[in-house]
């Protein structure tokens, strides 16, 4: 799994000009799933991101993790981070997970979130979606379960 990670000030997801998710301060993160990917690979990013230290303390250091700060979720499913773009001129998609697949581990990875005791707000799978954030730093951050 791979997840990019955005410290954001405030952030909301749109399909078809209605919001299907919104929070203020947290993490988006673009989610992507590979053929490969098991509930051990969700476990270990949702317990990462929970206890992540990248929002700043009173000394402005990263030293505090959403749980710290209280923050909110962002999850958006994204199986373009699986794009190959080697050859050619136009990506393909064959390390992306079946749609079927994908969405049930994205939907537990979302599950394991929320039992880390964060608040959830999810895109819509599969959907062509447009994501609004005001990006905190910015911090971006790429993490790889493998």
């Amino acid at each position: 799994m791979k997840v990019v990670l955005q410290r954001s000030r405030q952030a909301s997801v749109e399909v078809n000009g209605e919001v299907v998710g919104e929070i203020e301060k947290g993490f988006v993160l673009l989610v992507g799933i590979t053929h490969d990917d098991k509930v051990e690979d969700a476990k270990y990013l949702a317990d990462k991101i929970a206890h992540l230290r990248v929002f700043e303390d009173e000394e402005g250091k990263m030293n505090r993790s959403i749980l710290d700060e209280k923050g909110s979720i962002l999850s958006v499913s994204q199986f373009t981070l699986y794009g190959e773009t080697k050859k050619g001129r136009r990506p393909n998609f064959m390390n992306a997970a079946k749609p079927d697949y994908a969405k049930s581990l994205y939907h537990q990875f979302n599950e394991l979130l929320q039992q880390q005791g964060l608040l959830v707000q999810t895109g819509r799978f599969g959907a062509m979606m447009d994501v609004h954030l005001i990006n905190d730093g910015p911090v971006t951050l790429i993490l790889d379960s493998k």
